[in-house]
């Protein structure tokens, strides 16, 4: 019975769908003929307060016919059967009152200029109310009658939507007229709105969230709020990060505006905004050290190298030079800066080359008159450098002394060193490895008459290859397990934007040699931002608590090398600069004048593959440098030797 009415009831529709937009304007005109007849007699009636006054149709019968052709002829030229009933909206209300104003002065006109009429002078004024409020109700009517029948055909997602402005306002018409959400209401801060209809869905309190998720089934929650601050916008997803829902967001206000982005392209929430930090804005007085000058990246293809490369092209360099020993990488980085619109005024130079090649990093600085050199290659992956010692070392290590010689030697301005949390008391020979490269650079500052050189150190960016989020989605999106490394295991984190323009800003602050810290904010548990990432893509944690959960958390250990918190200060000491990020370290280095020979012993012991010798001149030449041990307290370095098999690239679980 029930599937009967829903045939009949869609046999409209149907018969409908195969009309042209032609002939259903043919309908429509007929239609509203019929309403203006209609409110007519209703006004006439309603003013004298009988059916059928027989003292006005007895004169005035011809208006029944000539007023619904006037209509037409109004309706048409005003735009009223241009709009497509089902995206009716407020500007369509907005025509159709013009449409009976226009109407009812017409019909007041008819009458005082025909006193035989006996029509009388609030006819009109009732007349259009009527015919306005008829025409609106029967278009919203058919409205809501496709809309039905859209939703009933359909499997629509219920969401709630939390911002009921005008951000909201417009989502929701947005997906009304698309077929995967369905809002079912919203969520907003102001008690004023609580309660209240707002595109025809009521609006709720944030702290009903868990009544209305079971009311509705609703596992989505879209967020249209462009313009709160950062912080209260954090408090926001924190708040429902400890539910298992998948939070999107509407685009910024800037890439609405911009029209880059529209209303209705929902992107899922960052991880940044679980973090805990807000961004500063950059200083542009502090980004002389690439405004106009020749600027080389080395490393231009990884995460922190492209990005720099991504930040400086806006910044008006005279030429920027892409130094980058991977070819795909560098081919990526070359083709995405060609395409930014408007961003890139400067020669462009795509440069194959290893960082351990002096001679050809010489010949490009002096053939290109680099001014700025942002010295970003590093193998970083803290397993595959204690796998591969001697590798990690020639890159990080005698690769950046290459580029500190040859800088000097072409008399570079500046030379920006990209550095590491990890180089503090290392545990490792990655971290021990960018140590060293800090030590060469304070070293070659010492003998440097014309460069500057300094080195910045800063923890995790988010969304870097070999990260701890890219993989935890990697994770997630596979169903799990996601894979911590230590429950106690913190990390701090940085967008990479802003470690980008942090950098750059650093190398503008440089007096000679020093170690700048970029303020990370506070530290975040690792295990703690799994639990988010996981409830933030609507799934729930499987746990002891909950063992029906989707996505469980595993233990894997720490790994060799890895400590459960990282540091920025050796010694605990610095000072602020002029940017309230960027801090500069205060410690000091002892005996820098061993350094040039432990670089030759240490050269060629990489060179011999010397496990022992290298391990031994870690430990004397890098404060704090304690490589982890087992069996009676071999260090990890001698460990991982040539014969051992390196870490296979899926095995390696991040931990920051």
């Amino acid at each position: 019975m029930i599937a009967a009415l829903h045939k009949i009831l869609d046999l409209p529709h149907i018969w409908a769908r195969r009309l042209t937009r032609v002939q259903k304007r043919f309908i429509l005109v007929p239609a509203d003929s019929l309403l203006i007849i209609a409110s007519l007699w209703a006004a006439v009636a309603t003013r004298l307060g009988t059916l059928w006054p027989l003292e006005v149709w007895s004169r005035a019968w011809w208006l029944l016919l000539v007023l619904p052709i006037i209509g037409a002829i109004i309706f048409y030229s005003i735009g009223l059967y241009r709009f497509v009933l089902r995206s009716m909206g407020r500007h369509d209300v907005i025509r159709i009152a013009r449409a009976g104003l226009v109407l009812s002065l017409v019909l007041a006109a008819l009458g005082y200029f025909n006193e035989r009429m006996f029509l009388p002078r609030s006819t009109p004024i009732i007349f259009g109310l009527v015919l306005i409020g008829a025409m609106v109700c029967v278009r919203a009517g058919l409205r809501n009658y496709y809309h039905w029948l859209h939703e009933r055909g359909s499997n629509r997602r219920p969401v709630l939507v939390y911002g009921a402005g005008e951000s909201g306002i417009q989502l929701v018409a947005a997906l009304d007229a698309a077929k995967e959400f369905s809002p079912v209401g919203f969520l907003d801060d102001d008690p004023s709105l609580t309660g209240s209809l707002v595109a025809g869905r009521r609006v709720h309190m944030p702290v009903d969230i868990d009544a209305l998720l079971t009311k509705y089934d609703v596992h989505d929650v879209l967020l249209a709020l462009p313009l709160i601050s950062r912080s209260r916008r954090k408090e926001i997803v924190r708040f429902l990060s400890q539910r298992s829902i998948r939070v999107q967001t509407i685009p910024s206000m800037v890439e609405l505006v911009s029209g880059v982005e529209t209303i209705d392209r929902l992107r899922t929430v960052g991880v940044e905004e679980l973090l805990g930090r807000d961004a500063v804005d950059p200083d542009i007085d502090l980004f002389t050290s690439v405004r106009g000058r020749a600027v080389m990246v080395t490393g231009a293809g990884g995460s922190i190298g492209s990005q720099l490369c991504r930040e400086i092209a806006r910044m008006s360099p005279r030429l920027l030079v892409l130094f980058e020993i991977s070819e795909f990488s560098l081919y990526s980085i070359e083709q995405e800066l060609n395409a930014m619109p408007g961003a890139l005024g400067a020669q462009l130079h795509a440069v194959l080359g290893s960082v351990c090649d002096q001679g050809r990093l010489e010949q490009i600085v002096r053939l290109h008159g680099i001014e700025t050199i942002f010295h970003a290659a590093a193998y970083k992956h803290v397993p595959l450098v204690e796998a591969n010692p001697f590798e990690g070392i020639r890159n990080n290590t005698l690769g950046s002394e290459c580029v500190a010689k040859v800088a000097a030697r072409c008399r570079v301005t500046r030379v920006i060193l990209i550095s590491t949390d990890k180089a503090v008391r290392p545990t490792n020979v990655m971290g021990a490895s960018k140590r060293l490269a800090e030590l060469v650079f304070q070293r070659a500052q010492q003998s440097a008459d014309k460069t500057t050189f300094s080195m910045v150190r800063f923890g995790n960016v988010m969304g870097s290859s070999g990260s701890v989020i890219p993989l935890f989605q990697k994770q997630i999106a596979a169903g799990g397990p996601v894979t911590v490394t230590h429950p106690d295991v913190i990390r701090y984190f940085m967008t990479i934007p802003e470690a980008a323009q942090l950098v750059i800003q650093a190398g503008s602050l440089g007096q000679g040699g020093d170690v700048f810290l970029l303020d990370m904010g506070a530290p975040v548990s690792i295990l703690d931002l799994a639990k988010r990432m996981i409830r933030l893509s609507g799934l729930e944690v499987k746990d002891r608590e909950n063992p029906n959960g989707d996505i469980e958390i595993i233990f894997s250990g720490l790994r060799p090398g890895e400590k459960l918190f990282e540091e920025l200060l050796v010694d605990g000491n610095s000072t602020p600069t002029k940017h309230p990020k960027i801090m500069r370290s205060l410690d000091a280095p002892s005996d820098l004048e061993q350094i040039d020979g432990a670089m030759i012993t240490l050269r060629s012991a990489v060179e011999r593959s010397d496990l022992e010798a290298v391990s031994n001149l870690l430990h004397r030449l890098v404060e704090g440098y304690s490589g982890n041990s087992i069996d009676g307290g071999t260090p990890s370095l001698i460990r991982n030797s040539p014969s051992v098999a390196p870490v296979a690239a899926e095995k390696i679980v991040a931990a920051g």
